[in-house]
């Protein structure tokens, strides 16, 4: 039985409300300069950024002692966790990992608009490993710093570099090569806050498709005009997720919009999930086996949604190309495509065969008690 101590910024500290865990706050940039920094293709962390992050880390590891500690994109405790001498675990996804077979597509950039996207696709196809090495330099720089040796040029490293690298996939989805023993398949983390919903949650009007729209935190709230443009004149029924992040001052009469739902019901409602393209949410609506169409920005929701849509299971669309007419014979299309619901079905039936729960437990007591084996601790 394992204690949790969640460290975080405080921003979501409100969706977790009512669960049973010891919450210490961490410093964290915010949400918009991390969305800036990769919307201009910048690197998302400095190394000042990362020195700093390795020194609270370090305070927070003396203070609570952990046995283990486990980071989701919180990349100074490559770092960090090593000089404390406890065992880390990384969450990742399987197309950000060295061992993946998968080629890298264009996220959205300025230059696309500059020169078009079969150029900047080529380019890009050239420059890439360049681009991944200077990405990848406050990093190397940080572990030189603490006397560390660097991870190399490839960003992918720095993204899954820990004693223990999950991801938080199906196995089978992402090709992979020949993964170390210390690398696995933990299954799809599915989890919707325990929030109140809104008032006309249980009076959703029937009889035709429910499409269930979710941008997210990191998603593009400009898009959000086109999106409920495209989506007001068809037959459909719209729940909408905000998240916060822009609202408009009129919806058409088939939106019902809320800041937040509750994801995981919404999707089983649902007959099609739009949303930015992330993992999270394609998964949720997986494992409810409902076709997704993923609006996607950056590497990270290319790289998901085109997995996705390799399977046959939703579709990308690139959100520098959006249009409320692409939407919408996009959506025609999906909510008609018996192919792609069956997709989404087995995929959901893999999901309900890999409960990631019961892997992550025995992952951490294999790094708790490998650890203990090599201090000599019984």
């Amino acid at each position: 039985m394992f204690e949790p101590i969640v460290a975080a910024g405080t921003e979501y500290w409100a969706l977790a409300a009512g669960e049973r865990i010891e919450f210490r706050h961490l410093r964290t940039i915010p949400s918009a300069q991390f969305r800036d920094a990769l919307a201009k293709g910048r690197p998302v962390y400095s190394f000042q950024t990362l020195r700093g992050y390795v020194e609270e880390d370090r305070r927070h590891l003396r203070e609570a002692q952990p046995d283990v500690v486990v980071g989701d994109f919180r990349l100074s405790l490559s770092v960090s966790a090593r000089l404390a001498g406890i065992p880390y675990i990384a969450l990742s996804n399987a197309y950000w990992s060295p061992y993946a077979k998968l080629r890298m597509p264009l996220p959205e950039h300025p230059v696309v608009s500059l020169v078009g996207l079969p150029l900047s696709s080529a380019l890009f196809g050239i420059a890439r490993p360049a681009i991944f090495a200077y990405h990848s330099l406050p990093m190397n720089r940080l572990r030189l710093r603490y006397g560390l040796a660097p991870l190399g040029l490839d960003l992918r490293r720095v993204y899954t570099d820990a004693d223990y690298t999950l991801y938080a996939d199906l196995p089978g989805l992402v090709p992979v090569r020949r993964l170390p023993a210390t690398h696995g398949f933990l299954g799809p983390i599915n989890w919707s806050p325990r929030i109140a919903t809104p008032s006309w949650w249980k009076s959703v009007p029937a009889g035709r498709p429910l499409v269930y729209v979710t941008l997210g935190s990191s998603g593009q709230s400009a898009l959000l005009p086109i999106v409920v443009q495209a989506l007001g004149s068809l037959a459909v029924t719209v729940i909408l997720a905000t998240a916060g992040r822009g609202s408009l001052s009129e919806y058409p009469g088939n939106v019902l919009v809320s800041e937040y739902l509750p994801g995981e019901e919404a999707a089983r409602l649902a007959s099609l999930v739009i949303c930015n393209g992330g993992s999270p949410t394609t998964y949720q609506a997986l494992s409810e086996g409902k076709p997704v169409i993923g609006i996607a920005s950056n590497m990270d929701q290319y790289l998901n949604m085109s997995v996705v849509q390799r399977i046959g299971a939703g579709r990308l669309i690139r959100s520098g190309l959006l249009s409320s007419a692409l939407l919408r014979q996009t959506v025609e299309t999906v909510l008609c495509d018996t192919a792609m619901k069956d997709a989404a079905q087995r995929v959901k039936r893999m999901i309900d065969a890999y409960p990631a729960g019961e892997r992550f437990a025995s992952w951490l007591r294999r790094a708790v008690d490998e650890y203990d084996d090599r201090r000599g601790r019984c």
